[in-house]
């Protein structure tokens, strides 16, 4: 279960993250087997819980900078994508540590797509239609697929996916403008770069070359 405050925007699904690592670290090869509890998550008021200070309000003269309006968009569209990626994945792929990590994945970005909401208001931020058209793109490619080489195609998309949004939040936390976005991104980059490490680890798993980060 998700607790309703966590650190940032993302903190709040590492005890998911740490199922993950050991549903891959128990399945050697890809071979299956059931994952275990997470660890409760540490409480911090949400950026965009009421009465948390600095927090950007409707009230504001100026408007809401447009660096962390497109981040705040852009996050919840990759939220998207990877919720529809992982759910083929549930479907489609015959390997059990790659439908776990599908599964954990659609826990999580739905999740993180429903915190990220009210922090879209505040910052006047329409709520994306899911994916964006290169998004949908690939996932119909993968509808197409089956088997390994369906595996091998989520797991690429997968990993293109988050290298991206591990940029966008380097960036967010370097030069974003809104104090508990900026903040939430700093906190949650390094969660993302251990979220990556996982998918690294399936990856060779499953023999699956992925791009270098760029």
């Amino acid at each position: 279960m998700f607790s309703r405050s966590g650190k940032g925007i993302f903190l709040i699904a590492a005890s998911s993250l740490w199922v993950c690592t050991a549903v891959l670290a128990q399945q050697p090869g890809g071979a299956g087997g059931s994952g275990s509890q997470g660890s409760p998550t540490q409480q911090q008021t949400m950026p965009n819980q009421p009465g948390n200070p600095g927090m950007p309000g409707a009230d504001q003269a100026s408007q809401p900078p447009v660096g962390d309006q497109m981040f705040v968009r852009d996050t919840m569209e990759g939220d998207d994508a990877q919720v529809a990626m992982s759910q083929l994945a549930q479907q489609k792929s015959q390997s059990d540590d790659v439908k776990q990590f599908g599964q954990k994945m659609v826990q999580i970005h739905t999740e993180l797509n429903t915190q990220l909401k009210p922090a879209a208001r505040q910052l006047g931020v329409e709520e994306p239609k899911g994916p964006t058209k290169k998004e949908k793109q690939q996932i119909a490619r993968l509808e197409a697929l089956s088997g390994p080489d369906f595996d091998t195609a989520y797991i690429q998309a997968m990993a293109k996916q988050q290298q991206h949004d591990l940029k966008e939040f380097k960036d967010e936390a370097s030069s974003g403008q809104s104090p508990n976005i900026q903040q939430a991104a700093k906190q949650d980059e390094p969660v993302l770069s251990e979220h990556y490490q996982v998918l690294e680890k399936l990856a060779q798993a499953h023999n699956v070359t992925l791009e270098s980060k760029k």
